[in-house]
Formats: C-alpha cells, structure tokens, sequence
C-alpha cells in the first residue's frame, strides 16, 4: 500500500509540473501578441552601430584591457577578467543582430569570430591560465580590427 501511494504523489507532481508548463507556456505566448515568434529572433535596441559599439564594446574593451595588461595577482582580477570576456564574447552574438545591408558575410565570420575567441578567453580565465587568455585576447583583437577594417574605413583599431 505504500508504494501505490509513492506512486500516486511522483504522477501526481508530474502532472502539476506538466500544466504549470502548459499554463505557462499560454500566458507567455498571450503576454507576446500575435507576432511574438517575429519578435523573439531579437531586435536591437541600438540600431546605429557607432553608439552600440561605444556604449557597449568599448568600455568592456578598456577595462579588460587594464586587466590583462599583466598576470592577474589574485581572484578579484580574475573575476574581472571573466566577465569581460563573457561579455564581448556574448556580444559577438549580439553582433550578428546588426548584420550591414553589404558584406553580411563578412560581418557574420567577424562576429562569430569575436565569439569564439571571446569565450576561449573567458574559459582560460576560468582555468586562470594566462598565457592561454592573453594569446585569445589577442586574437579577439586582431578580428576586431579585422572587422574595423572592413567596415569602419580602418578606424578605430585597438591596441593590445
């Protein structure tokens, strides 16, 4: 008799998680309007990508620049280190919502580049190795000047 009442409770928290799922799932897409599904493939906020460079690359940029200018001491530098690789790496995936009307491509590799390098940066900050996340640190760069080159006349190139 115990074990049909264990069963009776695991199926009956099952059912309860399977339409809170489904309740929910109704309220989300009722909360989003009929051209959620358009909606959710992301829109910048930014559209002008001078300002969305500025505001967002640009002070990560610096200081992570300051940060692994030399071997991290101790885990607070570390931490800073993380976080802004995680967050140029992320925004190589924001990158790819600002796709330029000519030489899409190129501007795709450019931002799945600055992804990959990025995340190999967090991830070797992750594992503190410092000679791994300068030399992905460096790469970043090198694709982001890359980038600059193709799409902003050259301007604007980073120095390690």
């Amino acid at each position: 008799m115990h074990r049909i009442n264990r069963k009776s409770l695991c199926g009956s928290i099952v059912l309860l998680g399977l339409g809170t799922a489904l309740v929910w799932s109704q309220s989300t897409q009722t909360l989003a309007g009929p051209d959620s599904k358009k909606s959710q493939a992301g829109v910048p906020v930014e559209p002008d990508m001078h300002e969305f460079m500025e505001y967002v690359f640009q002070p990560t940029y610096k200081r992570l620049k300051q940060s692994i200018a030399a071997e991290p001491e101790n885990r607070k530098a570390w931490k800073s280190i993380k976080s802004d690789a995680l967050i140029l790496a992320e925004g190589g995936n924001l990158l790819l919502l600002h796709e330029p009307k000519d030489n899409g491509a190129s501007w795709n590799t450019h931002s799945v580049n600055v992804r990959r390098e990025g995340g190999l940066l967090y991830k070797a900050a992750k594992a503190r190795d410092f000679k791994v996340a300068r030399k992905h640190y460096e790469a970043m760069l090198k694709n982001c000047n890359a980038c600059h080159q193709d799409f902003a006349d050259g301007e604007h190139q980073l120095a390690p």
